[in-house]
């Protein structure tokens, strides 16, 4: 019988061996055909490019060479780099008439939307139409929507226009819970990113700056809304402060939209501005299959563009953040190619590591003593990524960026009631010296230690601000002023000092050329590389495996299991942003 259990699981083994060899032979040869096929794609005349707007907004996506093979588990990003540029090149293409916004939900903040939509606007200019539908309208896409010629919403389907608000989630219960202690040190009224771990409501400061800038974003929505639709400024915030478009014919009475009806009725209307007959098919391409067709322009002059995207952290780091070796060799690389004339750090960073950041900040000092470097601000770029941005010979931001945070704090949970209470673990031992033990977090740090660690983030705190101030040709007193941690927007900050230039990404780009006096004769090289598309598959594989299974085993909770999961990347001093918020 024992003979018999070994022959039938050498089998069954054998069997799912053969099978997951199957499965892995299919997507590679799959993937390669996928790749081999990776040809420009031809545009017919009179075509509509087609922008899908859903999704999460990054500033640059690698290509994935399953989606139209595995479209349910595809990663749903939007490139705006890539969707600005697109957007750019069919204003002028003669085959392309027009544009189709479709509309699901997109998220990655307002700075990023108004760079596709002054993108849009843009192409406007050109007579094509721009034409717009959604079955169920969020805050988020009516902003990029509103500039259409013509707006349809779905007769079933419903809008979102009731104004932004901020959330921050606070931890100090759980903590509580787990008899965990957060030990504190931070130096700025303003910088918070600390509070979710020992208050469980915003501090009076906190919310004093999240007020003013959440605002302040906001009526730069409203106004940009309030021209591109001819409404009145004050009757629009009436609109979004009572909430009076809650139903698509609300909407349409109000002058929001100006159809109420399925998507077959934009068809036809979009048959009719291309001069088509009713039943005729529309000749449609998206942005990624137009995106290919494109044959940049060759320049011996290139301006490099070096995105730093995410968390900043010290080493390599990955996809999801800044690792301050891989930005350091980005930008080297770029300060030592004869070709590269002029160099942007596009930022789009909330902070990290003050070491990585700082170690990144010479870099660009090195790279500016010989070639012109402009930063240009994305959604956000506060704390370190404030600290990229500083040393730059121009710093440009949209108006609703997020900026500032000129502060650092840092963080060591004392976890020896956690240990003790829950767990029944205790901790002894012996040291050679009376701080040797300093960084522990398996008891409470007594007044001497503090007060060491506390001293390490006010000299952090100095050297920050007097960098900040020598970037932005401020004294160290001027610029303390709209320090402390305090988050600005970039319209804001402009009228503090804290930036040079409101505008785009291709603003920043352009101010790069004309420094290095190129006269238009340049193209643009982006660093650093994106990962190959097989390293991106299975980097997207490997992180939906785990999305599920945080999903599967923790339900609702897994968002916060995953900011608690964090702090284990809060090492060393950081230059962070002062909350984790989302705008809603």
């Amino acid at each position: 019988m024992t003979f018999l259990k070994s022959v039938f699981s050498t089998l069954v083994g054998l069997l799912i061996f053969s099978f997951v060899i199957g499965f892995f032979f299919f997507v590679t040869i799959a993937g390669l055909i996928a790749i081999s096929s990776d040809e420009a794609p031809e545009i017919t005349p009179n075509s509509v490019l087609t922008l899908n707007l859903s999704g999460f907004i990054h500033e640059r996506v690698a290509e994935d060479p399953f989606k139209d093979l595995f479209p349910e588990s595809a990663d749903n990003k939007l490139a705006l780099l890539e969707t600005i540029e697109t957007i750019a090149r069919a204003k002028t293409d003669d085959n392309i008439k027009g544009i189709y916004l479709r509309h699901g939900g997109i998220g990655g903040g307002y700075s990023a939307l108004h760079e596709i939509r002054a993108a849009l606007e843009d192409f406007k200019s050109s007579g094509k139409f721009i034409y717009s539908y959604a079955e169920y309208m969020p805050e988020a896409n009516y902003y990029v929507a509103s500039v259409a010629d013509e707006i349809y919403l779905n007769p079933a389907g419903g809008m979102e226009f009731n104004g932004l608000s901020a959330n921050v989630s606070f931890f100090k219960g759980l903590l509580d819970k787990l008899d965990i202690e957060a030990q504190i040190f931070r130096v700025g009224t303003y910088k918070s990113a600390v509070e979710p771990f020992f208050r469980k409501d915003l501090s009076e400061a906190n919310r004093e700056q999240m007020t003013s800038f959440i605002n302040d974003i906001y009526d730069n929505y409203l106004l940009n809304v309030s021209e591109t639709r001819g409404i009145a400024l004050d009757k629009l915030r009436g609109i979004s402060d009572q909430m009076l478009a809650r139903e698509p014919e609300d909407a349409l009475e109000l002058g929001l939209i100006t159809t109420v009806d399925y998507e077959n009725g934009i068809k036809d209307k979009m048959r009719e501005a291309l001069g088509l007959e009713k039943d005729e098919d529309i000749q449609s391409i998206n942005l990624q299959a137009y995106a290919k067709s494109n044959s940049p322009t060759y320049s011996s002059n290139k301006v490099a563009v070096i995105v730093a995207e995410g968390e900043i952290v010290s080493g390599k780091g990955d996809t999801e953040t800044v690792g301050s070796d891989k930005f350091v060799k980005a930008i080297r690389d770029a300060r030592k190619s004869d070709r590269v004339k002029a160099v942007v750090i596009r930022i789009n960073s909330p902070g990290g590591s003050a070491l990585a950041s700082d170690v990144m900040w010479n870099e660009i000092m090195l790279t500016k003593a010989v070639k012109p470097v402009i930063a240009s601000m994305s959604t956000v770029a506060a704390s370190g990524g404030y600290y990229m941005a500083m040393p730059c010979d121009t710093i440009v931001a949209q108006p609703m960026t997020i900026t500032g945070s000129i502060g650092i704090f840092g963080m060591i949970p004392n976890m020896g009631g956690f240990l003790e209470n829950k767990l029944g673990i205790t901790n002894d031992g012996v040291s050679t010296g009376e701080f040797s033990n300093l960084y522990r977090v398996s008891s409470a740090l007594n007044e001497g230690e503090k007060a060491i660690i506390q001293n390490m983030v006010e000299s952090g705190y100095e050297s920050f601000t007097s960098k900040a101030a020598q970037g932005r040709n401020m004294s160290i007193e001027d610029l303390k002023a709209v320090a402390s941690g305090r988050v600005w927007t970039g319209a804001q900050a402009k009228e503090n000092g804290l930036v040079d230039v409101l505008g785009s990404y291709n603003d920043a780009v352009e101010l790069a050329a004309n420094a290095a006096n190129l006269d238009g004769d340049y193209m643009i090289s982006y660093y650093p590389a994106l990962k190959t598309k097989w390293e991106e598959v299975l980097g997207s594989m490997a992180n939906e495996a785990e999305a599920r299974i945080m999903k599967n085993k923790y339900g609702t909770m897994a968002e916060y299991v995953e900011k608690v999961k964090e702090l284990e990347s809060y090492k060393g001093i950081q230059a962070r942003m002062p909350f984790e918020i989302e705008i809603k």
